[in-house]
């Protein structure tokens, strides 16, 4: 078996797998920095609506989650391809994550700052944004990684629901080639590379977060 035959069938899954990573990941970037704020709003309703959807899609695994968002969409018509599925679940998912991942670094700036930015005359939007989430986000890049760390290896069960992703393309590969094992190896190198990567990456940024606070 000459494996550098079929290594862009295996490329393109590694690159489909990125994909759904980043747009997973910002898409739980968004939905997990305003469902935060929904949570430590002075509005009741709208911290009842951030309680309940973290602590709904927390209890939801997330195979299930994905099922759902690629097969019963399409049933209250809407319908999406398999990425932007799959991207959907990831982030809704994620996003409960880092909502409270996010929660903790807000939790963590001091509270005479948003005293003294309400001194000023800020608002509650104004404090947040000039004041408490840019601090909180500075605070929380390394466990950001750890939530993007598990959105690479979360993105192995979109194979079970059709999108041709790493795993997916590793399933192929082994059922049509043969020695699985060797693919399913190949794929594992792949996935300890990108969460290896991710990791300096993250390490990085922080040190530099650090560095600049």
């Amino acid at each position: 078996m000459d494996i550098f035959s079929h290594a862009g069938d295996l490329g393109h899954g590694f690159v489909a797998t990125l994909e759904i990573v980043l747009v997973g990941f910002a898409g739980a970037l968004v939905v997990g920095t305003l469902i935060a704020i929904c949570r430590i709003s002075p509005v009741l309703p709208l911290r009842a609506f951030g309680w309940f959807y973290v602590e709904a899609f927390r209890a939801v695994p997330l195979l299930v989650l994905l099922v759902l968002c690629v097969f019963g969409l399409p049933w209250i018509g809407i319908v999406l391809s398999p990425f932007w599925s799959v991207c959907l679940g990831i982030g809704l998912y994620a996003g409960a994550i880092v909502c409270e991942t996010l929660r903790s670094g807000i939790r963590g700036v001091p509270f005479g700052q948003v005293e003294a930015a309400r001194a000023i005359g800020f608002t509650f939007g104004q404090s947040l944004r000039y004041v408490v989430l840019p601090q909180a986000f500075r605070a929380m890049v390394q466990p950001f990684g750890n939530v993007f760390i598990g959105v690479v290896l979360g993105t192995s069960l979109c194979a079970a629901v059709g999108a041709q992703e790493l795993t997916y393309a590793t399933k192929v590969l082994s059922l049509s080639v043969g020695s699985p094992l060797v693919w399913y190896g190949c794929a594992a190198v792949l996935y300890i590379v990108v969460t290896l990567g991710s990791a300096y990456i993250f390490g990085m940024i922080e040190r530099r977060v650090r560095f600049q606070r």
